[in-house]
């Protein structure tokens, strides 16, 4: 094989796709979500065997467990697989958590809802972050001017300064003009 081959591709290859992969949608929130989803759903229909005592942990409202569990996992592969409806399904995993409190064992006794609450927020929050030009030649360090000493720029970033004639109302003497 030369240097040239397009033959078997390396791990690093492939680590390098998801990771790209992962960083243009909310990875962790989707994740998070689905694995709230799977106590969810699998709790009310579970069965705990100690030795020949068999505990059921069956509800009346099993159905609805089912239901809540199904939709988060649904709406976490939604966060990673179509990444635009970000904030409706991470408000929708929060809202579902908060309904499988009641529903499903606690939500899941509270493992799935804290995991799904979490993931949720997480959708919510998250936004694309913006790409790097490689292009473009780094920029050069502004220097702070006379008089204003070592924290100058840091004190501009907390509280900008703003001129005296950047509103009307200060243009104006205090007065609003309508025309």
């Amino acid at each position: 094989m030369s240097a040239e081959s397009t033959g078997s591709r390396g791990f690093t290859y492939w680590r390098l796709r998801f990771r790209a992969w992962r960083g243009n949608r909310p990875f962790w929130g989707g994740l998070f979500t689905m694995i709230g989803g799977l106590p969810i759903a699998y709790l009310p229909y579970a069965d705990l065997r100690l030795g020949n005592m068999t505990i059921a942990m069956a509800t009346t409202a099993g159905a609805g467990s089912l239901i809540i569990g199904v939709l988060l996992v649904t709406l976490g592969l939604t966060m990673w697989f179509h990444s635009v409806v970000r904030v409706f399904a991470g408000v929708a995993a929060i809202v579902l958590a908060l309904v499988s409190l009641p529903v499903a064992n606690i939500g899941g006794f509270l493992i799935g809802f804290l995991f799904a609450l979490l993931g949720g927020a997480l959708s919510a929050s998250w936004a694309p972050g913006t790409p790097v030009d490689k292009t473009a030649e780094p920029a050069e360090p502004a220097e702070p001017a006379e008089g204003d000493g070592e924290r100058a720029d840091e004190l501009s970033a907390v509280a900008p300064q703003s001129n005296a004639t950047d509103s009307t109302i200060d243009a104006n003497g205090g007065r609003n003009s309508a025309g």
